[in-house]
């Protein structure tokens, strides 16, 4: 039997709860053109509680270009503690070389990006090359909204799995925000990938590196006083419970046509949700104070 969630109007309801908070970033604090007001004062609302904020996103580029793009959109660097992307931690792992899947990679990358964006590589000793058949690894970090159809990669990933190049993604999620509504995000070419015959490493929620990463940022706080806010049942909140956190899921984001103005949004989520382990504490319907 799935647990049933509690359904909020705002996080004042429950901030008695968590001393620390994981905050996704697409569909939680903004859809890429501005960041939402209800969240900007919210974000003000938890540092005035005393709440430590760590925004927490799948984005395959770098911290500090999101940081800056979330200053762009209207939430300035010093309203929250600290930024940890997924690739941030892919970067890191390139750099260190420590552990699986950075460990024997390879040199040759075959880099696909959103926006021709290099910091996912900036600073490593990596050699770029243009030809999947000539790359030791495809590092999948971004994807252009006119570019996101698997399809439009199907020949060069087909000669790639056909020479066993593995793939590392450092975008786990299935679906973005675009001009037009939801579009595949990198997960899915990576899934694509997979059914082609390609082995994929992934990098971000809901893998537990990142998490365990995030924990560290924050001073390895107790994870039932961590709260991880998000729109994915998939990466939010299966990957925040597998490591023992609280979660809270927003209906209006990637699962908007399913829950977002559900009647009943408890009973929607758990519909969705389908087994305890994908099932949020708290559903609310955007973040709010």
């Amino acid at each position: 039997m799935t647990a049933a969630a509690c359904d909020i109007s705002g996080l004042s309801a429950i901030a008695d709860r968590f001393d620390h908070v994981l905050l996704d970033q697409w569909g939680t604090l903004h859809d890429g053109r501005t960041v939402f007001p209800a969240a900007r004062d919210c974000v003000v609302k938890l540092r005035q509680a005393g709440k430590h904020i760590l925004v927490l996103s799948n984005s395959g580029k770098r911290a500090s270009p999101n940081a800056a793009r979330l200053a762009q959109l209207g939430l300035p660097r010093a309203a929250y503690d600290g930024i940890l992307t997924s690739g941030e931690v892919t970067w890191t792992g390139l750099r260190d070389r420590t552990r699986a899947p950075f460990t024997d990679c390879g040199d040759a990358c075959f880099l696909i990006t959103r926006g021709d964006d290099r910091s996912l590589v900036e600073g490593l000793n990596l050699a770029l090359v243009q030809d999947t058949r000539d790359a030791d690894f495809i590092l999948l970090g971004g994807l252009d909204e006119d570019l996101a159809e698997p399809d439009l990669w199907r020949e060069p990933l087909t000669r790639a799995a056909a020479r066993q190049v593995p793939m590392i993604c450092a975008n786990p999620d299935l679906m973005m925000f675009g001009t037009t509504g939801l579009v595949p995000a990198p997960g899915t070419l990576a899934r694509a990938y997979e059914w082609l015959g390609g082995a994929v490493s992934f990098v971000g929620k809901p893998h537990r590196p990142i998490f365990a990463a995030a924990l560290e940022q924050l001073g390895q706080p107790d994870p039932h006083r961590v709260l991880m806010i998000g729109d994915s049942l998939d990466h939010d909140v299966a990957g925040a419970r597998a490591v023992g956190l609280q979660t809270l899921l927003l209906a209006d984001g990637v699962h908007r046509t399913t829950l977002a103005g559900a009647p009943d949004l408890a009973a929607a989520t758990r519909k969705l949700a389908a087994s305890p382990g994908r099932m949020p504490n708290w559903t609310m319907q955007q973040l709010c104070w």
